[in-house]
């Protein structure tokens, strides 16, 4: 099992090196202006101050930049940190509902996705902007602007049933959520069925999960005001993924949420009329909000985290091993983030 952590503010990359020197294995930097620093430049701190951690975006967002923008950003970091360098890829659901704006379609994602793989293995490949179609390939790669001779993977963000196949299909990886994805042994079939597509080998196909970690205390409960505080912004963002789900589809919620989710939805009517795109995901991963802390229920923790004592969790992770997942990553809250992953590395790691 791999382990990983995210790393988001620019003048806080010392987040980065105190993992590597704790042992993890990875570091995701995510891609989201409105609420987050700027990706590219956060990596490139991170990659100057490590010298083992592997490095990615987690994920950068189609609706942001063109493909081959977000390929030079990450060959350009990958000739600091030559051979650590992966990038993520994924439909941007915060990042564009941030702007008022829906995440990309598969279809737009895919062709994405087509011509970053093509320009990040040197190839010329056709590209499509405002309607025109040209080819379009890196040129003076012999100059060191960039760095393609340490092949960089593409990691697909997927949750759904037709993106993982996506990333079974054109990635060399796919990072998915518990349990938002489904489970690991159902995102590796969809996975499975888009590499039938193209006649691909899985043989060093890897499998990424976004989790929610929290451990418990000796004699603590689900409903302690530590326990709130601490896993509350990861319950809260998957919470308005369904709220987004909802407003698009209409679709009832799942059982876990429904005592909530009247008075949950008459709350946002109330607070955030005319700028529910803003407000809903402005503390995403990076504080929990007060007003919101009221509707998180001991099942939503269950539901939508790893919970329990270190030898619980390393259990755990031990059975989405052998189901077939290949690593993890969490992202603690500003506030928490120093003392979690130590705690973490100390009391899960160690026992892994």
């Amino acid at each position: 099992m791999e382990f990983g952590i995210s790393c988001n503010k620019i003048d806080e990359v010392g987040v980065a090196v105190h993992a590597e020197n704790l042992g993890y294995d990875f570091c995701w930097m995510t891609d989201s202006p409105i609420i987050r620093s700027n990706v590219w430049a956060v990596m490139a701190l991170v990659a100057q101050q490590t010298q083992r951690l592997r490095l990615g975006t987690g994920v950068a967002v189609p609706g942001l930049r063109l493909a081959p923008v977000a390929a030079n950003g990450i060959a350009t970091i990958n000739r600091i940190a030559p051979g650590r360098c992966f990038i993520g890829l994924g439909t941007g659901n915060t990042a564009m509902r941030m702007l008022g704006h829906p995440p990309a379609k598969v279809g737009e994602f895919a062709e994405y996705i087509r011509v970053v793989r093509a320009l990040l293995q040197g190839e010329e490949v056709d590209f499509t902007l405002a309607d025109k179609t040209h080819p379009i390939t890196f040129a003076n790669t012999d100059f060191g602007y960039i760095n393609l001779d340490d092949p960089i993977p593409i990691h697909v963000g997927g949750f759904g049933p037709r993106a993982q196949a996506l990333a079974g299909e054109m990635g060399d990886g796919l990072i998915t959520g518990l349990p938002r994805g489904g489970t690991i042994s159902q995102a590796l079939e969809n996975v499975r069925r888009g590499a039938e597509r193209t006649k691909r080998s899985l043989d060093n196909f890897k499998i990424y999960a976004l989790v929610n970690l929290l451990i418990l205390e000796s004699g603590e409960t689900l409903e302690s005001e530590r326990v709130i505080r601490e896993i509350g912004s990861g319950i809260m963002v998957n919470v308005h993924y369904l709220v987004e789900r909802w407003k698009e589809t209409g679709e009832d919620p799942p059982d876990y949420i429904k005592p909530v989710w009247k008075s949950y939805l008459s709350f946002l009517e109330e607070r955030d009329t005319g700028k529910q795109h803003q407000e809903m995901h402005k503390s995403h991963y990076s504080y929990l909000d007060p007003e919101e802390a009221r509707f998180i229920t001991p099942e939503m923790i269950r539901t939508f985290s790893i919970a329990g004592q270190p030898e619980e969790i390393a259990e755990r992770l031990h059975e989405l091993e052998r189901e077939g997942l290949h690593g993890i990553n969490f992202i603690p809250t500003l506030d928490q983030q120093y003392r979690l992953i130590e705690d973490f590395a100390r009391k899960v790691i160690a026992k892994m």
